[in-house]
């Protein structure tokens, strides 16, 4: 291969896998079609400049796994191998999906954030395929941040179109300005159906993300200064928590989103933690009892687990 092409290659690798950009971002940067970035991620892989790779069934990885499922009761998990972030997030979100069908699929509740916003541009690019997944409903209103990853019915449409299910939607923000604005919303014949859809669901896919991050989802004005005096380490939809798995409540926090009560009758609730997750993030998220399976890569498993002993 000329070692022109081969830089044209591993260019467009990085700017979809390390700097997480979509083909279409991608395209525009480099004045080329969409299908014609596909076809250089394609080439790429082929000439093996880009590698993904699930390590979940090697015997180093299945002992740390049955370790993990028995200190915290979980029903399931899926671990990755430590490699760069743009592709242990994708890999985390083949995962996630691997276990979603493992659970018995049906109707899905959807979280945020960053690796699931990877796992919905990575499904985006496939072509659709026929899962055990029925219905998808957005947990969580639409984060008002010009960040993909945030769009939570955007979100939601592509993953429903793509595994071949029945979408419902939340039309309201993600935070409510005040209490009375967040009493209309939830008294609206809308929010009443998705809560009603809320109810029904079969498996949750919640992010688990490290506190503090950006976006921060208001956090000053919805916590004041509580984040800090509770010594918040991460955050499971737009829910804080610390190290000791403790949700932590603000009579000022509006956010419009499944209630936790709600959630917990959910029967398969998988969280997913982003590749740069912190080891104490992803102990509290574990503590909070919230979760029945896991997506996660070794390295801050074993480093979590560390922690707990």
């Amino acid at each position: 291969m000329r070692e022109d092409k081969r830089q044209r290659l591993e260019e467009v690798a990085r700017l979809y896998y390390e700097r997480d950009l979509t083909q279409a971002k991608i395209a525009r940067q480099l004045g080329v079609s969409r299908p014609f970035v596909s076809r250089l991620l394609a080439e790429a892989k082929a000439a093996g400049i880009v590698e993904i790779t699930i390590h979940s069934q090697v015997p180093a990885s299945q002992a740390l796994r049955a370790a993990l499922q028995t200190a915290f009761r979980l029903q399931d998990a899926a671990l990755v191998a430590d490699g760069e972030d743009g592709a242990t997030n994708q890999a985390l979100g083949l995962a996630a999906l691997e276990l979603i069908e493992r659970a018995g699929g049906g109707r899905l509740g959807l979280g945020w954030g960053h690796v699931i916003g990877s796992l919905v541009a990575d499904l985006e690019q496939r072509p659709p395929v026929v899962s055990a997944v029925t219905d998808v409903t957005p947990l969580v209103g639409n984060g008002g941040v010009p960040i993909r990853h945030y769009h939570s019915n955007e979100n939601t449409r592509i993953v429903a179109q793509q595994l071949q299910a029945r979408a419902h939607y939340l039309h309201a923000p993600s935070l409510a300005e005040t209490a009375h604005d967040l009493d209309l919303v939830v008294q609206t014949e809308h929010y009443q159906s998705v809560k009603a859809e809320w109810e029904r669901l079969d498996v949750a896919l919640v992010n688990i993300g490290t506190y503090p991050s950006t976006p921060d989802f208001a956090s000053v004005a919805r916590y004041g200064n509580l984040l800090t005096v509770r010594r918040a380490v991460g955050r499971l939809i737009a829910y804080y928590f610390n190290q000791q798995g403790e949700i932590i409540h603000s009579d000022q926090d509006y956010a419009i989103q499944v209630p936790l009560a709600i959630l917990a009758k959910v029967p398969r609730i998988i969280g997913i933690a982003s590749a740069n997750v912190s080891p104490e993030a992803l102990l509290g998220a574990l503590r909070t009892g919230c979760l029945t399976d896991l997506v996660a890569r070794e390295g801050v498993v074993a480093a979590a687990l560390d922690r707990a002993t």
